[in-house]
């Protein structure tokens, strides 16, 4: 192809029907946009992005359909760079398309309030989720396609109204992060729900961050693993850009989801660093950077038109995120013994009125009762199997799309989630996350099933919300306020049945808590949530039969925390025992004592927590061994009121 230079070199817009010549201008302002802006910032990856710049030119003006002016539309194309950490190919785009300056792009990438981060997040409205912890973005794309048909678009190539195509999913990975098993994951959930409006492009450039990648350019090893996860896998030459064109509008016409396999050259343009290990990472020096611009033909000032969608949409297609004043919430009676996890998957099927509201399940939808949703709501019921990093990651699509995911497992397995439950909280994300089969209480099944470190883990997330409910009619009611709290919530539901404590109608304020039992001669403060509220229940009445009035209090919420309330508590009585079915480290106990520092003196405090390594036994054999139930709670309390401190801090 002549590649000599073009019209476009002066400045031009370019649009669908510019030449392959003038795309390939395009290409190389990117590159050289993404070496002035690293090289201004002394930092970033600009032989990352230098690689995928054919392939981001040709999609950018002839293949996505996007109205730049208007990124909420949701009729609009997604990109999602999964690989994060080409931001300076990115954010050239950006300024391509006219919605970046030129200054903003080199004076504010990576400074100090500056929108254009070093890995994108939704501070900038034409990014849908953050991105740069690798091994995410193909998962997210998956939420995002089936967000697009939630919204009414079919899979069948054309909208429900005959409007035009539906809206296509892209993202860009690069091929270090095929390492990751998250992207096949993802790629499982695309070829099972046939998502052909989802095209995934891997920059395969050889190169990792310390050297060759597992698979350096086997475009064959690739293929074969992408086609056997049900996808569709197009090997092209990456900087061939009439190939690269002709791949992406083929990929936009399949019935399955395509991965494009790019093969490129890291550095691509500037002879010093092509395809060179050890230029990860770092930017050009200025005198490097000079003469790369110089190799790769000058600066440019060329603008990008690109596509619109083409659908005219007469409605908003966007669900209602409004309560749903008719809906019939479940009710309980005081006393019946119903476990916190059923009255979840009751709250669920109450909340299905609202079209907002989908419900994610990793294979286990029997045990936290999702699966009374899917009897309802099949169409916004996604089972992602024992897939909880792929369960997570299609929630963020779905969320930033305007739905609210519930998604839901046992909370141990939450765990290994967790770096797509912080990278959610980056992005902004709406989601309900609900972990049971949480503590000892479960029982026999031992301590691989016992989720023991998820309050510590949730309340670590930046704008948590940690719910933790004793009985039914709090599960139920904290469900429900979740479906409106903004952010990431947590509710930890127990697995065992309980009496219900509370009267059906009964209001549960998040950042509140129950006082269960007070009176004017307290002398010891109980403070529990889920289980061990019963357990301080039984306490109370030995105490009783001991003279000692406790006051026990339900801290459903542990994060906020109803800090008040322990303040007033602690003043008011002589010792205070925190008791939780978690680790000592990061759960209850020291929200708690959080709350009460620099602010009261303690005259007594005592923590029961699970100390040492569950076995298999019953959950009350394992409340009892673990040093959790009525009678240790009893034990420490009157040592605490009797000035002893044997049986502080376990």
């Amino acid at each position: 192809m002549d590649t000599s230079r073009t019209a476009a070199d002066r400045g031009s817009a370019l649009d669908a029907s510019s030449s392959l010549a003038d795309v390939f201008e395009l290409a190389q302002q990117l590159r050289v946009d993404s070496v002035r802006c690293s090289t201004a910032a002394g930092s970033g990856h600009p032989t990352s992005g230098m690689s995928a710049a054919d392939v981001m030119a040709v999609l950018m003006t002839r293949r996505l359909r996007y109205d730049w002016r208007d990124p909420r539309r949701t009729d609009n194309d997604h990109l999602i760079f999964s690989k994060g950490h080409a931001s300076p190919l990115l954010y050239a785009m950006f300024k391509a398309a006219g919605v970046v300056s030129d200054e903003e792009l080199i004076d504010g990438y990576r400074r100090a309030g500056s929108r254009l981060e070093g890995h994108p997040t939704p501070a900038l409205p034409w990014v849908d989720a953050a991105t740069g912890s690798l091994g995410q973005g193909i998962g997210i794309g998956v939420g995002l396609a089936l967000a697009a048909r939630l919204h009414g678009y079919g899979g069948d190539g054309a909208l429900d109204n005959g409007a035009g195509p539906h809206p296509h999913v892209w993202a860009l990975c690069g091929d270090s992060e095929m390492a990751e098993g998250s992207v096949w994951e993802a790629l499982d959930a695309a070829g099972r729900y046939q998502l052909g409006e989802f095209t995934v492009i891997v920059d395969v450039n050889r190169l990792g961050q310390r050297g060759p990648t597992e698979l350096q350019w086997d475009l064959d090893a690739y293929a074969r693993r992408a086609e056997a996860f049900g996808c569709a896998a197009v090997p092209v030459d990456g900087h061939d850009v009439a190939q690269v064109d002709a791949a992406l509008e083929r990929a936009r016409r399949r019935d399955r989801p395509v991965v494009i396999l790019a093969k490129t050259r890291k550095g691509r343009g500037f002879s010093e660093v092509e395809d060179k290990p050890g230029w990860h990472g770092k930017p050009l020096p200025p005198d490097m950077a000079e003469r790369a611009i110089a190799e790769l033909g000058g600066e440019r000032a060329i603008t990008v038109s690109g596509l619109k969608p083409e659908g005219s949409l007469e409605e908003e297609k966007a669900p209602q995120s409004v309560r749903d004043e008719g809906a019939t919430f479940p009710t309980y009676s005081l006393g019946d013994k119903v476990a916190a996890r059923r009255a979840f998957g009751d709250a669920l099927v109450a909340l299905q009125s609202r079209p907002d509201v989908v419900v994610m399940d990793a294979e286990v939808g029997n045990s936290t009762y999702t699966e009374a949703f899917a009897k309802v709501r099949p169409e916004r019921f996604y089972e992602s199997y024992i897939a909880e990093q792929q369960m997570i990651a299609a929630s963020v699509g779905l969320s930033v799309s305007g739905f609210k995911p519930f998604a839901a497992t046992f909370a141990a397995f939450l765990t290994r989630a967790y770096d797509f439950i912080r990278m959610a909280a980056v992005t902004g994300a709406d989601l309900a996350l609900c972990g049971s089969h949480c503590g000892v209480e479960i029982g026999e099944d031992g301590p691989s099933q016992m989720g023991l470190e998820d309050l510590a883990m949730m309340r670590a997330v930046h704008g948590s919300t940690v719910l933790y409910p004793s009985d039914a009619t709090s599960a139920a009611a904290l469900t429900v306020a979740m479906a409106d709290l903004p952010g990431i919530s947590y509710l930890r539901a127990t697995r065992g049945a309980y009496p219900v404590l509370y009267e059906s109608g009964e209001r549960f304020p998040i950042g509140g808590s129950k006082t269960l039992h007070t009176s004017d001669r307290d002398q010891v403060t109980l403070l529990a949530a889920g289980v061990t509220v019963h357990e301080c229940l039984k306490a109370r009445e030995e105490l009783a039969q001991h003279d000692i009035s406790a006051r026990v209090i339900d801290l459903y919420s542990v994060k906020p925390l109803d800090a008040d309330t322990v303040i007033r508590a602690a003043e008011e009585t002589d010792a205070v025992v925190v008791v939780e079915d978690h680790h000592p480290e990061g759960g209850l106990g020291e929200a708690v004592l959080a709350s009460l520092a620099g602010r009261v003196r303690v005259n007594g405090f005592g923590h029961l927590a699970v100390s040492s390594m569950p076995d298999s036994r019953s959950a009350a054999e394992q409340l009892d061994a673990s040093g959790i139930s009525a009678p240790h709670i009893v034990r420490l309390a009157r040592e605490l009121l009797t000035g002893t401190n044997e049986g502080k801090g376990k």
